[in-house]
C-alpha cells in the first residue's frame, strides 16, 4: 500500500497540471505530458500535441476548475490513478460552457518523477 505523501505527491502535481492549463504555461506541461499520452475530450481524442495546441491556440482555455472530490489509487509502485470530480468552466471556441466532470488522470514514475500519461474527461449527467 502507497503512502500519504505519495498520494498527496499526485494531487498536488494535478492541482498545479490544472493551474497551468489555466494559466497556457505550455512548457510546464509540455515537461509533465508523457510522449505517448492521450487525451479524452467529450469531442474527440488528443496526443500530447495537439493537446498542447489546443492550449496554446486558446481553442479550449481552462478558465476555472472546482475540484469537488479527489481520490487516488495506485497500481504498483509507478502508476496512480487520480479521480477528479469538478466544475470546468472553459471557453471553447469562444463559448464559455460550464460543465461537471469525473476526470481520470493516469500517472506513470519514470526516471523518479511522476508523468501525465492519459487525461479523460467524462461528463456527469448531474447538474
Amino acid at each position: 500500500m502507497q503512502n500519504v505523501k505519495s498520494e498527496q505527491e499526485i494531487i498536488t502535481i494535478s492541482k498545479e497540471k490544472w493551474l497551468w492549463m489555466s494559466e497556457c504555461k505550455t512548457d510546464s506541461l509540455a515537461a509533465l505530458f508523457h510522449e505517448k499520452a492521450v487525451f479524452v475530450h467529450m469531442g474527440g481524442t488528443l496526443s500530447k500535441d495537439q493537446e498542447l495546441d489546443v492550449i496554446r491556440s486558446g481553442a479550449i482555455h481552462y478558465k476555472n476548475v472546482d475540484i469537488q472530490e479527489t481520490s487516488v489509487r495506485f497500481i504498483g509502485t509507478t502508476t496512480a490513478i487520480l479521480l477528479n470530480k469538478i466544475r470546468l468552466v472553459a471557453v471553447v471556441d469562444g463559448n464559455e460552457v460550464t460543465n461537471p466532470f469525473m476526470v481520470t488522470e493516469v500517472y506513470v514514475k519514470q526516471s523518479h518523477a511522476w508523468m501525465l500519461a492519459s487525461l479523460s474527461f467524462t461528463r456527469l449527467l448531474t447538474p
